[in-house]
């Protein structure tokens, strides 16, 4: 027994030591959905802060495709060494209760921190004839299948919003037209091609103010400052919650060292003024969680979407 305690001893300083040099080469953030997006648009602000407060480049790589599983995978098995980073989003903790069998193990990812979370809204092209939540359930009620909504991909937060909000308002029947990510989605919103979108709200606020579509409602707990007008969903839904959160995970057995070196990094980051102003600017609500801290949040946004695949019966494409 006294020497396994010696061995883990050892081992616990060499990782210190190690991560006191880190890093000395660029490090990777891998993002496992298209460009352009909020999932694509949040590591860029902080590889920026972290390259310059190290002196590395800090490269965002996008690896898109299975609803965020390839570019997982990637991650997944590479080297443990924190020069391989995966944007950590929602499908992290919902892919395992919606894929029977996944390449990688979810849990076995090292947590660095969750850098914030973005409400989700419900949007409408303005030639639906609903203006608030109520009457779009009216109109949805009153003719069945005539709506398509849009999302970022089969198994994101956005379809299972909205999956959770026709099963919440009494079973409505809208039919999903998933997208490749957030972007795609919301260009054919607004075109006219689909009639509604559950969307992240930073890329969509400029679209909402100019009236090129219309915000119904918000996935928040409460009205957000930046559209306050804007109710939440759970004002006509009650508990209706559904929000985006952007995090960063590491291989499975990255040092705990290198993980609390990223995640504060990110932290400091997030203290930057200009950070925040760009986080205010995308709706974004800065979170900076320690590794410990998004451990637990991970399990418990797992049960949460658990239960949400399981009462609406999502199924992968």
């Amino acid at each position: 027994m006294p020497g396994r305690i010696l061995v883990s001893i050892a081992l616990f300083l060499a990782a210190s030591a190690w991560a006191q040099d880190y890093p000395s080469r660029a490090i990777r953030i891998i993002v496992p959905f298209p460009a352009a997006g909020m999932a694509d648009i949040m590591p860029r602000i902080f590889a920026e802060k972290l390259s310059a407060k190290w002196g590395q480049p800090v490269i965002v790589e996008n690896r898109p495709g299975a609803g965020g599983n390839i570019g997982a995978e990637a991650v997944y098995r590479a080297q443990p060494d924190g020069y391989t980073l995966l944007s950590a989003l929602p499908p992290l903790v919902i892919n395992p209760s919606l894929y029977k069998k996944l390449a990688f193990d979810p849990m076995q990812f090292v947590p660095v921190t969750v850098m914030c979370a973005v409400p989700n809204v419900l949007l409408a092209h303005p030639r639906v004839p609903a203006d608030s939540v109520q009457e779009l359930i009216a109109y949805a009620r009153a003719n069945p299948d005539k709506l398509n909504y849009a999302s970022q991909g089969n198994g994101t937060t956005a379809h299972l919003a909205a999956e959770l909000f026709k099963s919440m308002a009494g079973g409505l029947k809208i039919s999903h037209v998933p997208y490749s990510g957030n972007a795609p989605a919301l260009v054919d919103l607004l075109s006219g091609r689909v009639e509604i979108m559950f969307g992240n709200l930073g890329p969509s606020l400029q679209h909402v103010r100019s009236g090129k579509v219309k915000a119904l409602g918000v996935g928040s707990e409460k009205r957000i400052a930046s559209l306050p007008n804007v109710p939440a969903l759970s004002e006509t839904l009650p508990g209706y919650v559904t929000i985006a959160w952007f995090g960063v995970v590491a291989p499975p057995k990255t040092p705990l060292p290198i993980a609390e070196k990223l995640s504060a990094a990110f932290a400091e980051a997030l203290k930057l003024p200009d950070v925040r102003q760009r986080l205010a600017d995308l709706s974004a609500e800065p979170i900076g969680y320690t590794p410990a801290e998004m451990a637990a949040f991970l399990k418990q946004d797992a049960e949460r979407w658990r239960e949400v695949i399981r009462s609406a019966g999502v199924k992968p494409d």
